[in-house]
């Protein structure tokens, strides 16, 4: 049977997974993302779809309890301890975790998503390249400002790897064209901060007249200042991911536009090839660790074809 450590573990370990969890001798695929977000949604999706094709594993998806790269680790070592036969994770702080990750990658198969942990012994990397999209997310700024711009940017966790290429990415691109990203204020993912941090802006940097929202929260948070205050329509915003909010406001023309992932594919794909790994299937492994699922961008003249589709895949679970 396939409980391997678990009573060692112990109960509160096993209470990590589901009832459904542990049947049989099925093998355990678990994805730890960075934090609660309704932007996991998509993803939670593509796993539950692609649970469906592999009835010789259990697929969970584990948040740890807040944000904190800490936290994220001893989730993972857990999950370890209890038997997990691979996890996938995105990494809150790829440097200060590398040598975390290495032990679990010494234990068990270990994936990235979303942001990568390239110098860790992950066996390869499945999202979006991030320096891709923050070069997108330049150029709806360009084509929206075209005599240039100040631009304050926010972002859950500057150490990220993800946040860290879409701000230069961005800056490749927005930056020739006058375009300035003064500074980017972080919050840690609480998104009370969020908030506040757009608020502080409003108040002491009236120079600004652009804004980033680089997580996937943050466009939202934007959105609740700029209306509370009287600012929409005033302030350039360029978004990252596919909010509700931020989906309204690129339709109605607050936002300028955004760029989204592929979140549902990650998972979808991911745990296919993960399986195929753990059933030993070495080919599956990209040759250079990375396996690129490309981005969009949105503005108004897609989102309604983007919204359609996106309904479609999360009401199809």
């Amino acid at each position: 049977m396939k409980y391997k450590s678990l009573v060692a573990a112990g109960a509160a370990v096993a209470l990590l997974f589901s009832s459904a969890a542990w049947a049989g001798d099925k093998k355990m695929i678990v994805w730890v993302p960075n934090g609660a977000s309704d932007f996991w949604k998509l993803a939670e999706a593509g796993m539950r779809k692609a649970q469906t094709e592999l009835p010789d594993f259990d697929l969970e998806w584990k948040y740890p309890e807040r944000a904190d790269a800490a936290i994220q680790q001893r989730l993972i070592e857990d999950l370890a301890a209890a038997g997990a036969d691979a996890i996938a994770v995105s990494p809150l702080n790829p440097k200060t975790q590398t040598d975390a990750f290495n032990k679990i990658g010494s234990q068990l198969p270990l994936f990235t998503f979303d942001s990568d942990a390239a110098d860790s012994k992950r066996v390869f990397y499945i999202g979006s390249s991030n320096t891709e999209l923050g070069k997108n997310a330049g150029e709806v700024a360009v084509k929206a400002m075209p005599k240039g711009g100040k631009c304050m940017g926010f972002v859950g966790n500057t150490g990220a790897d993800n946040a860290r290429e879409r701000i230069e990415g961005f800056k490749a691109v927005a930056g020739p064209h006058n375009i300035e990203l003064v500074d980017v204020r972080t919050d840690d993912h609480d998104q009370t901060r969020a908030r506040a941090n757009v608020d502080d802006t409003l108040v002491a940097h009236g120079e600004i007249d652009c804004m980033v929202g680089f997580y996937s929260y943050n466009p939202p948070k934007i959105y609740e200042s700029l209306r509370d205050n009287g600012k929409l329509g005033q302030i350039t915003v360029i978004a990252f991911d596919e909010d509700p909010i931020t989906l309204g406001a690129v339709k109605d023309g607050s936002f300028a536009g955004t760029v989204v992932q592929q979140p549902f594919e990650w998972a979808y794909q991911g745990s296919k090839m993960f399986a195929a790994y753990l059933n030993g299937d070495k080919s599956v492994v990209p040759a250079n660790g990375v396996d690129i699922i490309p981005g969009k961008i949105i503005t108004k003249d897609n989102v309604d074809e983007f919204k359609a589709d996106l309904k479609a895949k999360l009401s199809s679970q």
